[in-house]
C-alpha cells in the first residue's frame, strides 16, 4: 500500500498548479483528479438559475494574460503564477496609461514578497496582483502599458464534488470543504486533499452513520447545493467544513454555533487525549461555508479542526501559502485527527432498554458475580458491572452514549464497548434517533 503522506504529496504537487475559481474548467479538472481518490459525484448547477437569494454566475474561463512595458517587456503573467490575475476577471486588451493601470494593481506593501489573491466575482472589474517588490520594480517609468486578459465570462455551470457514504443508520453527518481557491495552499488545498483521503477512510470501513461529504466553491457553491438538497440538508444535524488544515502552527478548532453542542465536547476531547495542545475560535458570523448550513433555514452545527487556521497567518490569501508553508506530514496529522474525531460521533449512539420495567436480573445474563452480599458500591464493585448498572438505568432511549458517559464520569469507550456487549445479548437496542442538542 502507497505511503499516505507521499500520496497527499503527489496530490498536493498535482492540484496546487491549477487555476480555480467558484466555476470553470479548473474545478472540473479538479474533481476529476480528486476521482483517483475516491468515486465522487460531479454535479453541475446552470448559470442563471436562481438558488435562494442568489443567482448562479456566468462561467469564467481564462487561457491567458500579462501586462508588457513600454518597452515590450512582459513584466506581470499570468503563466508564472494564476494569482497573477483578479479572478473573474473580464477580458481586456489594449494600451493604458500607468495612471489608469494603477487602478487595477493589488499588492500589499506590508508582505512585499508576496502575491495577494483577489476576487471580482459579482462585480465586472479587471485587474492583476503582483508583489509590491515587483511593482516597484517594474511601474516607475512613464507611457503606455500594454495590458491582455483574455478570459470568458458565458453561460455555463457551477460544478460540485458529492459522496454519499452509507451507513447502519440513514442518519447523515455533512463533511464540507470548498475549492475554489487557485494557487493557496493551505487554504485550502490542503482541505480538498485531507478531505479526499478523510472520504476514502470512510468508504473502506463499517459506519453506524451515514456521511454526505461535497466539494463545492465557497459561498455560492454551498448556497447551490442547499438549494438542491434542502429536504436532506435540514435532516442533518452536525457535521464539519475542513479547512486550512496543513499549516505548521498550532491546531485549533472553530466551535459550532451552539457552543454546548456534542460536536465541540467530542472535538476537545479527541485533542486532550492526544496530549494536541490547541486553541479554541468561537463561533462567528465571518468565516467560511458554516454561514451556510448554520443559517437559520438549516441550523446545523457546523466546526471545523484547523492548523494555522484561515485570518490567523500572515500569508493567508497569498502566494507565500505555498507547497513550502503546508507540508504533507501536516495534513496527515490533521487526517488522523479527523478520523479519531469522527470514530467518537460515529459511535454516539442512542440505545432503549429491551427489559425496562424494574432492573435486568444480571445472574441470568452472565453480568454479575458469582457470589453477592459483599459488595458497596464505589469501593469493590467492578467498574465494567457499573457500567452495565448505569446503561440499563439510563438508556431510555432520549440518551446518547456520550450523555451517558458525561453524566457517570467513565471512559466514553468503555461505555461504547460494554454497550456493544450488552446489544449482543439482546439487553439494549440501538434506535436511530437524530442527535440534537445534546447537553
Amino acid at each position: 500500500m502507497p505511503d499516505r503522506i507521499e500520496e497527499i504529496r503527489a496530490y498536493l504537487n498535482r492540484l496546487f498548479p491549477v487555476c480555480r475559481s467558484i466555476t470553470g474548467p479548473g474545478n472540473r479538472e479538479t474533481l476529476k483528479v480528486l476521482q483517483e481518490i475516491v468515486p465522487l459525484e460531479i454535479k453541475e448547477y446552470p448559470s442563471s438559475r436562481p438558488v435562494y437569494d442568489w443567482v448562479v454566475p456566468p462561467e469564467w474561463s481564462i487561457r491567458e494574460a500579462w501586462i508588457k512595458n513600454p518597452d515590450g517587456q512582459k513584466i506581470v503573467d499570468f503563466d508564472r503564477s494564476n494569482l497573477h490575475v483578479v479572478s473573474y476577471s473580464r477580458p481586456v486588451s489594449g494600451k493604458v496609461s500607468l495612471a489608469e493601470l494603477e487602478n487595477h494593481l493589488h499588492y500589499r506593501t506590508v508582505l512585499p514578497r508576496a502575491i495577494p489573491y483577489r476576487t471580482s466575482y459579482y462585480r465586472e472589474d479587471w485587474g492583476f496582483c503582483l508583489s509590491y517588490e515587483d511593482y516597484q520594480r517594474f511601474f516607475r517609468k512613464e507611457g503606455e502599458y500594454e495590458v491582455l486578459i483574455d478570459s470568458t465570462l458565458e453561460e455555463g455551470a457551477l460544478t460540485v464534488g458529492e459522496l454519499l457514504v452509507r451507513g447502519d443508520s440513514p442518519r447523515e453527518y455533512l463533511i464540507s470543504t470548498y475549492f475554489c481557491h487557485p494557487s493557496l495552499a493551505n487554504d485550502n488545498l490542503s482541505g480538498v486533499v485531507l478531505t479526499a483521503f478523510l472520504a476514502r477512510e470512510l468508504s473502506r470501513r463499517k459506519n453506524n452513520f451515514s456521511y454526505r461529504i461535497i466539494f463545492v466553491p465557497e459561498t455560492i457553491g454551498a448556497v447551490a447545493y442547499c438549494a438542491h438538497n434542502e429536504a436532506a440538508m435540514k435532516a442533518i444535524d452536525c457535521g464539519f467544513v475542513i479547512t486550512s488544515v496543513g499549516g505548521p502552527g498550532r491546531f485549533g478548532y472553530k466551535r459550532s454555533f451552539d457552543p454546548e453542542h456534542v460536536i465541540n465536547r467530542i472535538i476537545e476531547q479527541a485533542f486532550q487525549e492526544s496530549g494536541i495542545e490547541y486553541l479554541v475560535y468561537p463561533f462567528d458570523i465571518h468565516g467560511s461555508d458554516e454561514r451556510q448550513y448554520s443559517s437559520p433555514g438549516f441550523r446545523i452545527n457546523m466546526a471545523s479542526i484547523c492548523k494555522d487556521k484561515y485570518y490567523e497567518y500572515d500569508f493567508y490569501h497569498t502566494s507565500l501559502d505555498n507547497l513550502d508553508f503546508v507540508k504533507p506530514e501536516f495534513i496527515e496529522q490533521s487526517l488522523r485527527l479527523y478520523l479519531d474525531v469522527i470514530g467518537r460521533l460515529d459511535d454516539n449512539l442512542v440505545f432503549v432498554n429491551q427489559q425496562p420495567h424494574c432492573e435486568v436480573m444480571l445472574f441470568r445474563h452472565g453480568l454479575y458475580p458469582k457470589s453477592g452480599g459483599g459488595m458497596l458500591p464505589g469501593r469493590n464493585t467492578s467498574e465494567e458491572l457499573d457500567i452495565i448498572l448505569w446503561l440499563l438505568f439510563l438508556c431510555d432511549g432520549t440518551a446518547s452514549l456520550w450523555q451517558v458517559a458525561e453524566k457517570t464520569g467513565f471512559d466514553f469507550k468503555d461505555i461504547v464497548r460494554v454497550a456493544g456487549m450488552l446489544e449482543s445479548r439482546g439487553l439494549l437496542k440501538r434506535i436511530d434517533e437524530r442527535m440534537t442538542n445534546q447537553s
